[in-house]
């Protein structure tokens, strides 16, 4: 082994235990910082010496695969589900009809039932091999690519002494708080929301671009292992055994000895699941002898050893008072409904979103109806249904707002979209603060030395009205001003004020945000429909903002995953003259607005004057792909024309631009010969 070959063996083994530390024991040991250069640096390696990538190496978790379609493949072991109950006196019948198969008393093995997408996940030599979806219980559809980015699950096990081969079976979902922060950026760009965290984990997983899946923060629980002769002799013991190798496992579990603690069980967690961060809708109850199991055997649809118990949504009726149409930061209008304050799930339930007007349409609310409420997910309250038994005579529907409830604008919605939005962005108040919210961001400039709050602040004593006014803030504008804060009884008070040191961080935030990637900038300036992702990608197609703001609705198109609809807000974002002065008020003050010199060196010239479509399924993803070809001195093309020097063929080429390559004699080189070309 070469010393950049241990080099990069040593990096993902370092950087595999760190995870481990930081997701399953909660200890982390290095900082996000520290973490973050190792992973550059294997990052690195890893595009110089692709020959010696690691099957497990962590850098899968960043994502970058790209999966136009995903394949079929039958399951080793079938996925039956399991027959579902909602009494306890089911669950006495379940434990009667078993006892009397078995002609003994049966210890049971409690847990809780995920609400998410169930997975398969196979490992070969400690190494994980392939996540298969649930299907229709034959076969499923191969999500490797996209469950390789959860940072749960593990990509090598832990220890030595697992089975050569076996096959897990685990709950693919997403936390309440990533569910919450999601559907907000959904309705702020006019997308509608996810309508609970199973929806969202499953819509996640089978996204095309791994790297979104990635940034999405899906979690991973194991509750079963499958495989010949297993040295396990309970399914209690095996996951403790697989939670000894690495795994994330159902970390409540419990053996109860008879249907009586089991009940008791089941009646402790319906209770104690509001107080959850993540998604159950009941428990499982399994035999736990796994001898037993194979003695009780299967029916055609389930496994007879074991039954789901659902816990029923809280619902109540409650009477609906008004309703508030709130605008964020994009424009969208969100109707809020306001009730009479009912009790739901341990918390009291004041409003509940009705998230637009298709919504409301659909629900046909009425003035003065009572409406059905309970809590999605058992943490979101939202209105499920009208209580038409108490509906007046003659109650007229509640018709959405016409004009912005901020600015008084003829809101608009177009066709196409189910967000209604108010078009007055740069002088409509929430909309103003949003962009500059955003703009401050993590994700965008980072200036953590500013928050919600100081923004207000700033907003409201006139020293800033946009994005580029925070770069002529000064020490002295800034030292003093302040804003009384009272309580929602009007009782407490709090007066909050800029001092030196709060004013110091601030402007010093404020110069090191100038230091900020273009890709980042163009995300933090909030042109609508443009997220994170996109960002980035028309930072690396265009390089720079005045070929960004020259291009043509074609020219945009061009770009992985920029649609009409996006392409036309670029469009009308640079068309406008204020945005326009913003953006040139930003450049001025140092702010990048063009890919560095390093981000766009040539490597070489050995593709000068080549141009190049690419098509396919890569080793890595088309954008790297497509860096690549721009290093080496090449020109990426979009369609195949009797001028294009060579189609680049990853797996799954489309057969229509292979036809076409044919017939105007277009070479089609593979991966492999374009890598040998550039000499990688």
């Amino acid at each position: 082994m070469n010393p950049i070959e241990e080099e990069m063996v040593r990096l993902t083994a370092d950087l595999n235990r760190h995870n481990y530390n930081y997701y399953m024991l909660d200890a982390p040991v290095i900082s996000d910082y520290e973490f973050d250069q190792l992973l550059r640096k294997l990052q690195d390696l890893e595009k110089q010496h692709p020959e010696f990538m690691q099957p497990d190496s962590p850098t899968q978790r960043v994502g970058g695969t790209v999966t136009k379609k995903f394949e079929t493949v039958k399951h080793v072991y079938p996925m039956l589900s399991l027959g579902n109950t909602y009494s306890e006196e089911e669950l006495v019948e379940f434990d009667s009809r078993l006892r009397g198969l078995v002609n003994a008393d049966i210890e049971y093995a409690c847990e809780l039932k995920y609400d998410g997408l169930a997975i398969s996940i196979q490992y070969e030599h400690g190494v994980m091999k392939r996540a298969v979806t649930r299907g229709d219980g034959t076969q499923g559809d191969d999500v490797t690519a996209n469950v390789r980015t959860i940072p749960t699950v593990p990509l090598r096990l832990q220890g030595a002494d697992y089975p050569d081969f076996f096959e897990v079976r685990g709950e693919i979902l997403m936390p309440f708080a990533r569910f919450e922060a999601l559907n907000r950026e959904r309705e702020d760009i006019g997308e509608p929301p996810f309508a609970n965290p199973r929806n969202a984990a499953s819509g996640t997983l089978k996204l095309q671009e791994s790297a979104e899946v990635a940034r999405r923060g899906l979690d991973f629980r194991l509750y079963y292992v499958m495989g010949d002769n297993l040295p396990l002799t309970t399914h209690y013991d095996s996951i403790m055994q697989l939670k000894s190798w690495g795994c994330r496992v159902n970390e409540v579990m419990k053996k109860a000895q008879g249907i009586s603690q089991v009940i008791d069980f089941m009646h402790f967690w319906d209770a104690e699941r509001k107080k959850l961060d993540f998604p159950i809708d009941g428990i499982v109850i399994k035999v736990n002898n796994f001898a037993m199991q194979q003695q009780l055997g299967m029916t055609a649809k389930n496994p007879r050893w074991a039954i789901a118990y659902k816990f029923k949504a809280e619902k109540q009726s409650t009477l609906l008072l008004s309703v508030d149409y709130q605008v964020g930061r994009t424009g969208i209008v969100t109707p809020v409904a306001n009730l009479t304050p009912v009790p739901l799930a341990g918390t009291i339930v004041k409003r509940a979103t009705l998230h637009n007007a298709d919504v409301m349409a659909a629900l046909d609310i009425r003035e003065g109806d009572s409406l059905f409420v309970e809590k999605g997910g058992e943490i979101i309250p939202k209105i499920v249904g009208v209580d038409l038994d108490k509906r007046q005579s003659g109650a007229q529907p509640v018709r959405f707002a016409t004009r912005c409830p901020e600015c008084g604008a003829v809101l608009v919605k177009n066709e196409d979209e189910a967000g209604t939005f108010c078009p007055n962005e740069l002088h409509c108040a929430p909309q103003i603060k949003g962009k500059m919210e955003h703009f401050i961001g993590r994700k965008a400039m980072n200036l953590d030395s500013l928050g919600e709050g100081k923004v207000e602040m700033l907003y409201e004593n006139g020293l800033v009205k946009n994005i580029a006014d925070f770069y002529d803030l000064t020490y002295n504008q800034l030292l003093g001003i302040e804003k009384k804060f009272v309580s929602e009884d009007g009782k407490a008070e709090r007066v909050v004020s800029f001092r030196e040191k709060t004013v110091e961080n601030i402007l010093a935030g404020i110069a090191q945000s100038r230091e900020v990637p273009f890709e980042r900038v163009l995300f933090a300036i909030g042109i609508r429909y443009v997220g994170e992702t996109t960002a980035k990608k028309l930072a690396r197609h265009f390089k720079n903002i005045d070929a960004l703001s020259a291009a043509t609705k074609e020219e945009l198109m061009e770009v992985n995953d920029v649609g009409e609809r996006v392409a036309d807000s670029i469009i009308a974002y640079f068309n406008n003259v204020e945005n326009l002065e913003i953006v040139v008020r930003l450049r001025n003050a140092g702010l990048h607005f063009a890919l560095t010199e390093a981000e766009t060196a040539t490597v070489s010239t050995v593709l000068d004057g080549k141009s190049i479509v690419v098509s396919g399924v890569f080793s890595i993803s088309r954008d790297d792909m497509k860096k690549l070809i721009e290093q080496y001195g090449g020109k990426n093309v979009s369609s195949i024309s009797k001028n294009t020097s060579y189609v680049l063929a990853g797996e799954k080429m489309g057969p229509e631009k292979r036809k076409k390559a044919e017939s105007r004699g277009v070479p089609i080189i593979s991966e492999t010969e374009f890598y040998e070309m550039i000499g990688k």
